[in-house]
């Protein structure tokens, strides 16, 4: 799932903070948590939050997200006419990595640039905005999800590709069961996409709703699971980026200072109670308050039903209303 931006409303988010609930369960999923059950210390002191402007991601390093690093998928007929298309792709993802994604999304969510000034000046930065002439003006249309952070990537993606020789535009179509399909039929040529999100996606739609899970914390593992599935849709890939969006547990920089700790690990070893805040599901979801527990065994003592990486959740961390709070690894929120 990726994040929406929007504002709310200071009543609204008193008002969720005095419901401390476990909210009912949603239909969004994950996969199991990885490593072992951390060793719980019960007479750890609960920690209280702290409010403060930055947040700051803390380290997954049990491994329990899926990875999600951002990944062009092209449509396999497209591929094949044209192999240099994939090779240009690959050199946009090489210059992308999750602290550059982050600077990309706060120019457009907070600075309020467009989408097409920020990749325009991006690849002129990066030097993609002049290049060997490959493209022989074939058509590329590439796809954008409605959101800010697909729309600039899709810019980037058309910008280096026109750079390149080919005759590229953008089309903004919806949500991925929308543009998967019209990726499929070569209606779109490439959309930039989330190497997790995208294999449980084709997985479900391949193998049954039932399906067990294949993507996991290994990038490769992932990525070869990915590219069997998408070679039965008529999909390819290129390389993955560094750059991830993918869910991640947040503290503010205060919080985290005062008590030395930058890993989930080190939470779990230093606090013995946290306040959590997230979507409505995270109760039920290993990928939330089940995998903290299980996995990193953490103490929810309170669980705040918020958002997923939205607004709420963020107010609620900045303010100091919960401890620890879902959000998405590459939100303008985490700017330095």
């Amino acid at each position: 799932m990726r994040a929406r931006r929007g504002a709310s409303s200071t009543l609204a988010l008193v008002v969720l903070l005095f419901v401390a609930a476990c909210g009912t369960p949603g239909s969004s999923g994950g996969g199991e948590p990885g490593g072992t059950d951390a060793p719980v210390d019960s007479d750890l002191a609960a920690c209280e939050a702290m409010p403060d402007d930055r947040l700051v991601v803390l380290e997954d390093d049990r491994s329990l997200q899926t990875v999600d690093n951002i990944v062009p998928a092209v449509s396999a007929v497209a591929a094949a006419a044209s192999p240099d298309l994939i090779t240009v792709l690959d050199e946009v993802s090489a210059t992308l990595d999750t602290e550059t994604l982050i600077g990309l999304n706060k120019a457009v969510d907070v600075d309020r640039q467009t989408s097409s000034a920020v990749a325009e000046q991006f690849l002129a930065d990066q030097g993609l905005d002049s290049q060997e002439q490959v493209g022989g003006g074939v058509a590329v249309t590439v796809g954008a999800a409605n959101f800010s952070e697909s729309a600039t990537l899709a810019e980037i993606y058309a910008g280096a590709l026109r750079a390149a020789g080919f005759d590229a535009g953008v089309q903004t179509i919806g949500n991925r069961e929308t543009y998967e399909p019209a990726l499929e039929l070569g209606d779109l040529t490439v959309v930039p996409e989330y190497v997790g999100t995208l294999t449980e996606f084709l997985n479900k739609k391949i193998n049954g709703a039932d399906a067990e899970p294949v993507a996991s914390s290994d990038l490769a593992a992932t990525m070869v699971e990915l590219t069997a599935l998408g070679e039965q849709a008529g999909l390819a890939f290129g390389q993955p980026a560094a750059a991830q969006d993918q869910n991640a547990f947040a503290v503010t920089a205060a919080f985290a200072d005062a008590n030395a700790v930058s890993t989930l690990s080190e939470l779990a070893a230093t606090c013995g109670e946290v306040v959590l805040g997230g979507p409505p599901e995270c109760p039920e979801r290993t990928f939330c308050q089940l995998g903290l527990e299980e996995t990193y065994g953490l103490e929810i003592s309170q669980f705040v039903s918020l958002d997923a990486g939205g607004p709420l959740t963020k107010s609620a961390l900045t303010q100091g209303a919960v401890t620890l709070g879902l959000v998405f690894s590459s939100d303008a929120a985490l700017a330095g």
